[in-house]
């Protein structure tokens, strides 16, 4: 009788532990590692896809800032971490498709520590400069820049970040140099872009757009592919003497490598709910003017794909690489 009672009970815990597997995810805390310091733009993804994780599976979603070594720290830290769906890693674009061309060693491997989920959103990024900069437009920046080679400075928010690559995409194609002066964020050096410490920067759109309309900085060309609705003024610089250049930013959310199929499924399922829902479009999405790119784990594996093949050709040839 004791044994009968003893397989029930075993045989009770294992369709317990596959409950929890396979169709009872999550079971516990699930931690979103946000590979940047509180305050910026996947900190906030981080906390607004937390609450509605929280809200909807009635589990402890929780943001667990990382930051540090562009990206690095907390990347490694979720490679590392058990392949359940309990560790995740929200990041910008650099942890996979630029560190990998960056660095010549990493403690991670962009493909197999890693299991992509979805991606989140892009942004599209102005190219703002000082007022007092004597140019009005994007051909009259390449002139001048041609004239004093070597003269105009930018900012980013750190080498290997969006706002850099993207600068050494423009130059490569545009056939001019700039100094490169990089900054631990995005707003130290848009301060110093408005107080003329600095030429020009590469940031988002709704960075930008505060400092432009109090008239501290002069907004020159967005990097989107098409002119904004919102801005329909601004010109491309694609359309301003560089066509099929882009300036763009993207985030997305990854598991560990090895996390069941089916977890990777059902996060990528909740995930595309959440942003596809009118009510958190209009409050976390729209005043910043990210664009949604919510997909499958295959269409976003695919991206990535092809944004690390573009950006180790733009770091290759403007000969960009750390250590």
């Amino acid at each position: 009788m004791k044994s009968i009672r003893a397989l029930i009970v075993v045989g009770c815990l294992a369709s317990g532990v596959a409950f929890a597997q396979e169709g009872g995810y999550p079971v516990k805390t699930i931690r979103i590692v946000v590979s940047a310091a509180a305050g910026g733009v996947t900190d906030i993804l981080g906390r607004a896809l937390a609450q509605q994780f929280s809200d909807r599976w009635r589990q402890p979603a929780v943001v667990e800032n990382r930051a540090g070594g562009s990206n690095v720290i907390g990347a490694e830290h979720v490679a590392r971490s058990a392949p359940d769906g309990y560790t995740l890693l929200l990041t910008a674009e650099a942890t996979f498709v630029i560190n990998p061309s960056l660095y010549s060693k990493l403690p991670y491997d962009p493909v197999k520590d890693f299991a992509p989920i979805t991606g989140l959103v892009r942004i599209n990024q102005a190219l703002v400069a000082n007022p007092a900069l004597p140019v009005k437009d994007m051909r009259e920046l390449i002139a001048l820049a041609k004239a004093k080679p070597g003269e105009l400075s930018y900012g980013s928010f750190g080498t290997g970040s969006s706002g850099h690559v993207n600068m050494e995409q423009l130059q490569t194609l545009a056939r001019v140099r700039f100094n490169h002066v990089p900054y631990k964020g995005a707003t130290p050096a848009l301060t110093d872009v408005a107080a003329g410490h600095l030429t020009m920067m590469f940031i988002s759109v709704g960075s930008a757009v505060p400092q432009w309309r109090a008239g501290k900085v002069k907004w020159l060309a967005v990097g989107s592919s098409k002119r904004l609705p919102q801005y329909p003024e601004i010109p491309t610089i694609a359309e301003s003497g560089l066509p099929g250049f882009e300036a763009t930013s993207w985030f997305g959310l990854f598991a560990t490598g090895g996390t069941p199929p089916e977890v990777v499924a059902k996060l990528n399922a909740e995930t595309l709910r959440v942003f596809s829902d009118p009510a958190f479009r209009q409050r976390y999405l729209d005043p910043q003017l990210f664009e949604p790119i919510a997909t499958s784990p295959q269409q976003f594996a695919e991206f990535i794909r092809a944004e690390s093949h573009k950006w180790s050709k733009v770091l290759r040839e403007a000969n960009v690489k750390l250590n």
